[in-house]
């Protein structure tokens, strides 16, 4: 069952589930419904694992040809690709059934255009260019507006704003790890763009541009009444810091710069989603 369970993805999933929550924090107005919360954050959690897990069917070839993947339970052969698929499949179809008979249809369409877009347009477009990248943050910053559809059962300013913080922030994250493992996903033929543009020089250009974006948008929460100044003073602070790193790696071009811009990603958006709901205005 730890194979299983590996295929879905768990770290990954738990970033979902966090950026759904705070999408139905803001949804919700003021009253909370436990019933319709838990119930899409298990959907939402279903159905993300089974797109991890439809991924891995579908790149276990390419998985198989890189060093960072080719131990995962496809491509060492701990599961059968016949068994993941069915796994895969049946975790979507039951996560999908669980938002559109206990949330909304709302919720649901949304969760399963994440998976379509995600597995049909993102994943091929990776063996094809590096535009895979943009693709895929389409889907990536889908979950606050399903936690929003949740608890709205329509989609408002607020969802939007949290879907552009998390659309942009997925570029300094992605890149970073393209940067990191250019030779892996070149021997398995993705062409993120690493591989298609060896010098660094593009990359790090597109890593300060997005984290520099990303600047006066997490402040639009502010402006939308969603939080506080508090939240204005550590979203721009956490957002300098980010685009620090990145100033830092586009200037120097080596792994351990391209590794602190991914750590300062994985610091800057719990640290940012969290200090938003603690800042925001009483109802």
């Amino acid at each position: 069952m730890r194979d299983y369970i590996e295929l879905t993805k768990p770290r990954i999933t738990w970033l979902i589930l966090m950026s759904a929550a705070i999408g139905y924090v803001y949804g919700r107005g003021a009253g909370w419904n436990l019933v319709v919360l838990v119930h899409m954050l298990l959907g939402t959690g279903l159905l993300a694992s089974g797109t991890a897990v439809l991924n891995q069917w579908m790149e276990r070839e390419a998985d198989s040809r890189m060093r960072r993947t080719r131990r995962r339970p496809l491509p060492s052969g701990r599961v059968t690709p016949g068994r993941a698929l069915a796994w895969g499949v049946a975790l979507s179809v039951v996560g999908f059934a669980e938002l559109l008979a206990w949330v909304n249809p709302a919720a649901a369409l949304l969760g399963l255009f994440t998976l379509l877009s995600y597995l049909f347009l993102y994943t091929p477009l990776k063996q094809i260019s590096p535009l895979s990248t943009t693709v895929g943050a389409i889907p990536g910053a889908m979950p606050p507006l399903i936690g929003y559809a949740a608890a709205r059962g329509a989609l408002g300013a607020e969802a939007w704003i949290l879907g552009a913080i998390l659309f942009l922030w997925q570029f300094p994250h992605f890149y970073s790890i393209a940067w990191m493992y250019r030779d892996d996903y070149a021997r398995a033929g993705i062409r993120m763009k690493p591989v298609v543009e060896p010098d660094p020089v593009s990359t790090a250009r597109h890593i300060v541009v997005t984290a520099a974006l990303l600047v006066p948008v997490s402040l639009l929460p502010v402006a939308a009444g969603m939080a506080g100044w508090i939240y204005a003073a550590g979203a721009a602070a956490m957002g300098v810091y980010l685009l620090h790193a990145g100033l830092r790696a586009a200037a120097r071009r080596t792994l351990p710069a391209a590794r602190a811009v991914l750590i300062a990603t994985v610091i800057y958006l719990p640290a940012l989603f969290g200090l938003m709901v603690m800042d925001r205005p009483a109802l």
